[in-house]
């Protein structure tokens, strides 16, 4: 069986087909006799389209498949197309109805067709060229194809009462050398699922005649009907190739930005939605899964679950505050949802849950369905209220959505669903799903801009707030007669939350100031410039480190914003004395060893906290360090803490070894390095 390629090649391939049998005799249409049940034909160039009418008969007997049995007491059926008919589902033409509409409407199971089949007026060489039998692609569900008595193929796997049966394909099978000899019988053993009904009031056994001819013949039609596969497939592998992109763009869009859920959703239900259609289309084309197998995937997990996903995008998507609500909810929905269509699917349908039960489940689920996508709509207009453009943006794909959600409902109302544009089939679902993804696309582009607009204008703010910071933290230290300042500043970011300040007391000292605002960027930035200016002016007022602490833990209270600050403020006079107070910050060090300190609580934290001041004296030469927790916290690659051991190895250094060594670790946090050595009189 060759299945051809895809696309252009295909239609050029038909075309070309085509313009050779119109230079042979046209197919030869089997004429019935005045027996229903025979039909006369000439097999040459041409070949035999077996419209019938066909004995039929429900059941099954094996010997129903011989020639010699008696079908006089059958019922017959006419397998010719009516005019302009054509497959609700998949749009292909010459579409007969099956038994269901031809006088057997709660036919489940096994039934039989048979015809016989009188060859006259064979053409030259025609008795000893090998004959075919091709059936038609569309059929429900599965079969086994019978001539003289002798099995010549089948298309699905068949077992004592029942059989697996896969998606519909396009056929040919050889005929034994010696058919075309005498009158043959065709015999066709058909089963149909319990469960086929349900997806279309037309279903039952054959929907097309076979067709008999020479082998090249039926060979050359065979690729006719692989091409009307082709053309009837164009829209699903195009929904396939743009759902596997969105899938991708999705989830790449997520991992750049992941606070951004709504790209998680969004390729998630791409996702769902590639390989719901992915196996659609790889059914057209192989026998892999049994239909009762693959509806497990795409009826009971997978159209439930593209539901449930979709709402979690559009709720994500529109920033709705009760998120997590309307998450329980559709979960919820898509359990129950998948709970029902699994007993009205195979293989729990017919089997475990009775046929009678039909009544009451399929309503049942279609009030699930018909919740989900309520749902959908009440997410739309809770857009459309918070997030007018958005909103009324989202409206039609939401639609669509919905559309292709219950284009099965649909069909079954023998609503059209089907669209055909320059000879390629689209169903009403996949034209939903490409108009979709195309709204989807430019919701994104309209929010990829408004955001590139926000990412510029915080840029600004940012680089403005580093400006305010390069002109709050100072680069070049006072000349203090006595002491030797030296400082180092490395933020983590373009703007930090440590601060440090030096100014000369009147007394001929030195006030110092170092602290950390937790958190990073501008708001600690914006922090910094407060506690800067109030330490500038409690400055002018008193220089006493327990005052200037407490001052600075009033000035903070209610604007911690849940974050803290830890500060450490120190005077120094000219005769050595060093008063210093601690606001939960590190401890100095002198000379590489940390100084003892009574530690208060962070600035901010609470309207009690009292600070104490300590005293030690610096002597000649000595030097000083205060430094922030950026240095303690710098981790390597493998995740080791620079640590305090480190610290205190490195503390009596300059300002600038010591911050070289914490960054060559591995920086983290904002590191700050305040060394004041006090020189001979």
């Amino acid at each position: 069986m060759d299945s051809g390629c895809l696309g252009l090649v295909f239609r050029r391939l038909s075309l070309l087909v085509a313009i050779l049998f119109l230079a042979v005799p046209s197919f030869s249409a089997a004429t019935a006799s005045v027996d229903p049940g025979l039909v006369k034909g000439t097999i040459g160039d041409s070949v035999l389209v077996l419209n019938g009418p066909w004995k039929f008969h429900p059941g099954d007997n094996m010997d129903w498949a011989d020639s010699g049995f008696d079908d006089s007491g059958w019922g017959s059926l006419d397998l010719t197309p009516p005019a302009g008919s054509y497959d609700p589902i998949t749009g292909s033409g010459g579409f007969v109805p099956g038994w269901t509409v031809s006088g057997y409407p709660k036919l489940t199971g096994f039934a039989w067709y048979r015809l016989r089949v009188q060859l006259e007026n064979v053409s030259s060489g025609a008795g000893t060229a090998p004959l075919a039998l091709t059936m038609p692609i569309n059929f429900d569900d599965a079969y086994q194809v019978y001539v003289n008595g002798r099995q010549i193929g089948e298309f699905g796997h068949f077992r004592a009462h029942s059989a697996s049966f896969y998606n519909a394909q396009p056929r040919m099978f050889e005929l034994p050398m010696n058919a075309s000899a005498s009158t043959m019988t065709i015999a066709i053993r058909f089963w149909m699922d319990p469960y086929t009904p349900l997806l279309s009031q037309d279903a039952g056994g054959l929907h097309g005649p076979p067709l008999l001819g020479e082998s090249s013949a039926i060979n050359a039609m065979l690729r006719l009907e692989w091409d009307d596969v082709n053309r009837t497939e164009i829209g699903n592998l195009l929904s396939t190739a743009l759902l596997l992109l969105a899938t991708l763009f999705g989830f790449a869009l997520f991992w750049l930005d992941r606070n951004e859920r709504a790209y998680l959703w969004l390729g998630l239900a791409c996702g769902a939605g590639f390989v719901h259609t992915g196996m659609i289309v790889l059914g057209y084309y192989l026998v892999i899964l049994p239909m009762d197998i693959e509806t497990i995937f795409l009826d009971i997990i997978l159209t439930p679950l593209q539901l449930g996903l979709w709402a979690l995008f559009w709720a994500y998507w529109f920033g709705l505050k009760n998120v997590r609500g309307i998450a329980r909810i559709a979960w919820a929905l898509t359990a129950l949802l998948t709970i029902g269509m699994a007993m009205i699917r195979p293989p729990l349908f017919g089997m475990l849950i009775p046929l009678e039960s039909i009544a009451w489940l399929l309503p049942a689920t279609l009030v699930l369905k018909l919740a989900l996508g309520a749902l959908l709509l009440w997410i739309t207009y809770r857009g459309m209220r918070d997030r007018p453009a958005d909103g009324w943006l989202a409206l039609a794909p939401i639609v669509l959505t919905c559309v292709w959600a219950y284009q099965e409902e649909l069909m079954v109302l023998h609503m059209p669903m089907i669209v055909r544009f320059l000879g390629m089939t689209f169903t009403v679902g996949i034209i939903a799903t490409l108009l979709m993804l195309a709204i989807i696309s430019i919701l994104m582009m309209r929010r990829f801009i408004s955001g590139q607009r926000e990412s510029v204008q915080l840029r600004h703010e940012i680089e403005q707030a580093r400006q305010v910071q390069h002109v709050l933290i100072p680069e070049a230290m006072p000349t203090i007669p006595g002491f030797a300042v030296e400082s180092e500043y490395r933020p983590a970011q373009q703007v930090g939350g440590d601060f440090f300040q030096i100014v000369p007391t009147r007394n001929g000292g030195v006030l110092a100031v170092i602290g950390d605002v937790s958190g990073k960027g501008t708001p600690a930035a914006m922090t910094v410039s407060l506690l800067v200016g109030t330490v500038r002016t409690l400055a002018q007022y008193t220089e006493k480190p327990g005052e200037i602490l407490t001052s600075l833990n009033e000035r903070m209270r209610g604007r911690s914003q849940g974050g803290f600050t830890t500060c450490l403020v120190l005077s120094a006079d000219p005769d050595g004395t060093v008063t210093f107070a601690d606001a939960g910050h590190l401890s100095p060090y002198v000379q590489g060893k940390e100084v003892p300190v009574e530690n208060g609580l962070p600035l901010g934290l609470s309207a009690r906290s009292t600070y104490v001041e300590s005293r030690f004296c610096l002597a000649t030469g000595e030097r000083l360090t205060l430094l922030t927790d950026g240095i303690v916290e710098a981790r390597n690659s493998s995740g080791e803490l620079f640590g305090f051991n480190r610290t205190a190895e490195i503390a009596g250094e300059s300002a600038s070894t010591i911050v070289h060594a914490a960054q060559e670790f591995g920086q983290e946090d904002d590191i700050t390095v305040v060394t004041l050595t006090r020189l001979a009189a």
